[in-house]
């Protein structure tokens, strides 16, 4: 099963599992919607109308619900999925889509015993992603661009990638990912758990 949540009755299931997800997460930790509004940066509306399936979250939004929790996105996105395997076939590989952006994530490797994570992230034409500095607080992050082009605003630091090119990225800043082109970039995303 994928994440993509886009409209059709199996993303709808999918989606459900996430709320639950991000629901159970934060009973897990005995905290109240006010109490993961604080932690994360979302407000206690946006977190209310998630857990019922009423929103379907940004990928900014999931990143700092996760980062609120200590789990990376893809760490939150695996829960949901419940995918623990040493192997996962590039068919199974769990997708997720930012409705806002059309921003797509396919987590190529994740476990929870294993510090690396790997994910191919799809960014349509002429649009951004915002991320907090909070999801880097706690991993180191390489950036590798396949193919189109990418700018990253890491901080005050705008990098310019072409395909090949990678960027490690330094101490934790807000960071905007953006495809200037009239194509559809795609990049690699590594990172290490400290």
């Amino acid at each position: 099963m994928t994440l993509i949540l886009d409209g059709t009755d199996a993303q709808a299931d999918a989606g459900e599992q996430l709320a639950h997800c991000i629901r159970l997460e934060r009973e897990a930790r005995g905290w109240s919607q006010a109490d993961l509004a604080q932690h994360s940066g979302v407000s206690k509306a946006s977190i209310s109308k998630i857990e019922r399936g009423e929103m379907s979250p940004t990928a900014g939004t999931l990143v700092r619900l996760a980062g609120a929790y200590g789990l990376t996105l893809a760490g939150l996105l695996l829960r949901a999925e419940g995918h623990t395997g040493r192997l996962v076939r590039a068919a199974d590989q769990p997708r997720w889509r930012d409705p806002g952006s059309g921003y797509e994530r396919q987590q190529i490797f994740m476990r929870p015993d294993h510090p690396l994570e790997v994910v191919r992230v799809t960014l349509p034409p002429h649009q951004h992603v915002n991320l907090p500095a909070s999801s880097y607080a706690r991993i180191r992050q390489v950036v590798l661009l396949e193919a189109g082009a990418l700018t990253v605003q890491e901080g005050p630091e705008l990098h310019e990638l072409a395909p090949g090119d990678s960027l490690a990225f330094g101490p934790p800043h807000d960071v905007t990912f953006r495809n200037p082109a009239a194509q559809p970039c795609t990049y690699l995303v590594v990172l290490a758990r400290s």
